[in-house]
């Protein structure tokens, strides 16, 4: 029996989940997947056969969750059911369920080209073909039929039937191989411990392999040896360092059974680095995957191998939060990312080499929350979870880089060994089971004595950004009193948030022809809306004043005009203050207080200073971006050229690779590509760099440029598919996608908006999770406007791309098209007709699915938010 691509009944809300959960108890499930046949692109599915074991109350009905291709047989203690009579769109009915239940099911579930589930790639490189999957929140159910939510534990019994000579591999370790029919065998991988459906893994191609051990000890003394592996693509071998790779995986289990004081509960730790993947990691229990991505095949900076590193320790944190103990349903997602997120910078910080790890988390990761958490739709860190929808929308920056900055700051609020104590007692009273919020705080406030309650409220259920600013009075150049200010609003609600901060304020004062040093600081515990700082008084005037100095808190902070001239002028003297003031600077240009002209000034002049290239590259994205939105359209092509200029110049000045050059290289092909004229010496000086072998731009810079060349005219379709042939690999493919939909033609420009809206390309080939990107990528780069005039056939089809293609594609669809291009001589925020149209949109669809009506909605913000910056601007 065939079964739907996407049924209506798919998006499982909490309401059922909870019913589900009252009714069933799982034990085990036995699956088996054959991969026999992957290697043919002509067969669209695998077949599965799927055993559960679960409890019940007698005599009453419920449902597994299904996103299959087919179904063939299903049977029910024994007894055959008629499918017919149980499919019902994403679910299968059971009906009439005795105390203890076994269902068998016979199906075939339908490989990937979106991520979700198994994802089938074929290399362009060399034509293998290589299977994962990817199943968090809830698509372990386009695999095998499952009860699909986090509370509903169980033991998995996995085997995979794949070609000989392939490896293959799943969250158990291999404990048996036997024959298959042709060529290929069935691998049989142990029993897991508890968990839930979301971390199960299927991994089969044939990737190249590397193998190692960890030996250490727990804070108790407990000895723990685990079996270590990676896998990657074969083409990809000679660019994978597993040395550096293993030295950080065991850095980081010394951390963890130092600090949690439990053993690695999962047996082995593989790590497997995959193509065309939607997240950064997943944390499946034995066999983590991470984007290959990391595996750098360009020259990568010192910024992008501690990303890694700290993706690699977010990841072994959830070892503990999320997998041994796992939150009972969304809701509390927090629970394991927000956790993740603080403590593998933690570990980054004190068990690796790199020195810098906060800094980039001030200047990048809480970037990402601040934009979040001031969207009309923001939502507490322990959200209002009432579907999987939501769920799949939640994984944001709130729930990651918010939670986590909180996290800092209630290290801060109670001690780190306390916090650390209440991970400890939350592991063991809850190892292998579900939880919620009442239960790690319970541990917290017995490690650390206090009531939790007031601390909760404030930070966890509540929303928005709170701001802290320093008001200063003076008198005979001294200052006669300091408060810090503290303000701050819900966005949902309208209604003023007032939370406890830990803070400190930093005075750097400048000096001769050198950056500003720190001359003083002082510990600030905020409780209110103003909190006296007695300790400054009587110090001169003239310093910079950073507050929330060593970005202790989750705040946006004030910047007075002194403090500005200095921190964008002369700079300050330390690299964590330095990322903490850009930060600042430029939520300033996001709330309309500054003309990002003056900010992109202050990048130019701290560039020099940043040792940081993960700073040095934020600060170049955001004046890139900057330039590009916030700028009026009468002035932007000139700022750009002076912006460009600036960067061609800086690197024909320092032209040896560099982290500092790959940076700025990054950024000159970005804003090069979105000049309309650019200046003829700009695209010549890249035409030659690409001819240079000597200059080494790399694969990734080379297909930058390459856009940069396309978007111009300067690259046509026979030279760009020329380019990719000479060299075929996933980076070249997805290269060669994004530069034929930068060209600056009509014909190019409505192939791709086709494309993107159908989720296939002009042959009818379903497009994957990065070329859809990738063509969404370019149509977005038009210098020349020959792709503009389309903002009607947006609103209209927006809706349908949500019904047919898969939440994840369909959310590239929706966010990547969106008309943002908004200029303030068309009208201001509440007049420019990109405004009137998606609020016609939204009041027009108030009944649509709130998932969708979340994106319009944080997309007309960013509009606003941009005919807001072009008015400070203007107004200079």
């Amino acid at each position: 029996m065939r079964l739907e691509a996407r049924p209506s009944n798919e998006n499982l809300r909490r309401d059922e989940a909870a019913e589900r959960s009252g009714l069933v108890t799982t034990h085990d499930y036995a699956i088996h997947v054959d991969f026999s046949q992957a290697e043919d692109p002509a067969v669209p599915s695998y077949p599965v056969t799927t055993r559960i074991a679960f409890d019940a109350t007698e005599g009453s009905a419920t449902f597994l969750d299904y996103l299959g291709y087919s179904l063939e047989s299903i049977t029910l203690n024994g007894t055959a059911l008629n499918p017919e009579d149980v499919v019902d769109g994403a679910r299968l009915r059971l009906s009439g369920l005795a105390a203890s239940n076994v269902v068998e099911i016979v199906s075939a579930s339908a490989y990937s080209r979106s991520g979700e589930g198994v994802h089938r790639f074929v290399d362009p490189a060399d034509g293998n073909t290589y299977l994962y999957s990817q199943n968090e929140p809830a698509d372990a159910r386009r695999i095998f039929p499952n009860f699909e939510q986090p509370d509903l534990k169980a033991r998995f019994s996995i085997s995979i039937t794949a070609p000989d000579q392939w490896h293959a591999a799943s969250n158990g370790a291999l404990v048996g191989l036997r024959e298959a029919a042709g060529t290929n065998s069935t691998r049989e991988f142990a029993t897991t411990e508890p968990m839930s459906t979301y971390i199960t893994t299927f991994l089969a191609g044939p990737y190249a392999l590397w193998n190692d051990h960890y030996e250490g000890v727990t804070a108790s003394g407990e000895a723990v040896t685990v079996p270590l592996g990676i896998a990657t693509r074969a083409s990809l071998a000679a660019s994978m360092d597993a040395h550096e790779v293993f030295d950080l995986t065991k850095r980081g289990l010394d951390w963890f059974h130092t600090h949690f004081d439990i053993a690695y509960p999962w047996g082995k730790y593989d790590q497997a680095f995959v193509p065309e993947y939607n997240l950064g990691a997943m944390e499946n229990p034995g066999l983590v995957t991470f984007t290959e991505r990391y595996v750098f095949t360009s020259p990568a900076t010192e910024a992008q191998h501690e990303q890694r590193a700290n993706t690699i320790m977010h990841e072994m944190c959830h070892m503990w939060f999320g997998d041994l103990v796992t939150m009972a349903w969304w809701d509390d997602l927090w629970l394991k990312e927000s956790f993740a997120d603080y403590v593998g910078t933690l570990v980054v910080d004190e068990a690796t080499d790199f020195t810098t790890a906060w800094t980039t988390f001030a200047s990048r990761r809480k970037a990402w929350a601040y934009r979040q958490d001031q969207y009309p739709t923001t939502h507490p860190i322990v959200a209002d979870i009432t579907d999987l929808e939501a769920a799949d929308q939640n994984f944001d920056g709130i729930t990651y880089a918010k939670g986590a900055s909180v996290l800092k700051q209630l290290s801060a609020f109670v001690g780190q060994n306390a916090f650390l104590a209440a991970a400890r007692a939350y592991f063991t009273r809850h190892a292998w089971g579900n939880t919620r919020l009442s239960d790690f705080l319970s541990a917290l406030e017995e490690a650390s004595g206090r009531d939790m309650g007031a601390w909760a409220e404030a930070w966890l259920q509540t929303a928005g950004v709170n701001r802290l600013s320093l008001e200063l009075t003076e008198a005979e150049g001294k200052i006669a009193s300091a408060t810090l200010v503290q303000d701050g609003i819900d966005p949902r609600s309208g209604e003023t948030v007032l939370r406890p901060h830990v803070a400190k304020v930093g005075a750097y004062s400048p000096a001769a022809d050198a950056p500003a040093a720190r001359t003083a600081q002082v510990a600030v515990r905020v409780e209110g809306a103003r909190t006296p700082v007695p300790e400054l008084v009587g110090t001169p005037l003239g310093s910079a004043w950073l507050v929330n100095d060593e970005d202790l808190s989750y705040a946006k902070i004030g910047m007075d005009e002194s403090t500005l001239r200095i921190a964008l002028g002369e700079g300050l003297d330390d690299e964590l203050a330095r990322a903490t003031a850009l930060a600042g600077a430029w939520n300033l240009v996001r709330d309309a207080a500054l003309p990002v002209e003056r900010f992109v000034d202050g990048v130019v002049s701290n560039a020099g200073l940043i040792e940081d290239s993960g700073v040095l590259a934020q600060s170049f994205a955001q004046a890139g971006s900057g330039l590009e939105s916030y700028t009026l359209a009468g002035d932007r092509q000139e700022l750009l050229a002076r912006w460009v200029t600036y960067l061609l110049e800086s690197v024909v000045e320092a032209p040896e690779p560099s982290d500092e050059r790959t940076v700025r290289l990054r950024a000159l092909f970005a804003s090069l590509a979105e000049q309309e004229t650019p200046d003829a010496q700009s695209l010549e000086v890249t035409e030659a760099w690409l001819a240079d072998d000597e200059f080494a731009l790399g694969e990734e810079l080379a297909w930058a440029a390459l856009v940069a060349l396309a978007a111009h005219g300067r690259r046509s379709e026979e030279e760009l598919r020329a380019a990719d042939a000479a060299a075929p690999t996933a980076i070249s493919a997805t290269g060669l996608t994004r530069a034929l939909a930068a060209r600056p033609l009509a014909a190019a420009k409505d192939a791709a908006r086709a494309a993107a809206y159908s989720g296939a390309d002009a042959s009818g080939a379903t497009l994957s999770n990065d070329h859809l990107q990738a063509t969404i990528d370019g149509l977005g780069i038009d210098p020349s406007g020959v792709g503009a005039g389309h903002e009607d056939e947006y609103f209209e089809r927006i809706a349908d791309v949500w019904a047919q293609q898969t939440q994840g594609q369909a959310t590239r669809v929706v966010e990547g098209l969106f008309p943002a291009g908004a200029e303030l001589a068309d009208g201001d925020g509440a007049t420019h007709p990109t405004v009137l149209a998606a609020e016609s949109w939204l009041a027009a669809h108030a009944e649509a699915p709130a998932a969708l009506r979340r994106l319009v909605i944080e997309r007309l913000d960013d509009v606003r938010r941009r005919l807001g910056a072009q008015a400070a601007s203007q107004r200079g």
